[in-house]
């Protein structure tokens, strides 16, 4: 008998801002840079990458592999990607 695996796409369970944001908090917490930039990926891929790259004047396929494992997308565009998935970041001092 062949085991099939379930096909996991956390997109489909970034359903509210609450979820996005605590997604992304947790993924900032943990400090992999890889990771923070696929997190944001995921987020824009719940709200929509058309309605993304509409709002960021940028292309959905450009986006696509900015945010794919391994890419190095600009600064200005994560940024742009940000501030279109209307999410705030906050810097606080690091508790020692």
């Amino acid at each position: 008998m062949k085991d099939e695996l379930i096909r996991f796409d956390i997109a489909e369970y970034l359903d509210s801002e609450e979820a996005m944001a605590e997604y992304l908090s947790q993924v900032l917490a943990d400090g992999d840079n890889e990771e923070f930039l696929r997190a944001i990926g995921h987020i824009a891929k719940a709200k929509g990458m058309a309605q993304i790259a509409k709002e960021t004047g940028l292309g959905r396929e450009s986006l696509y592999k900015a945010f794919r494992p391994n890419a190095k997308p600009r600064f200005d565009t994560v940024m742009k990607v940000i501030d279109a998935l209307n999410i705030q970041l906050n810097a606080t001092p690091q508790l020692t």
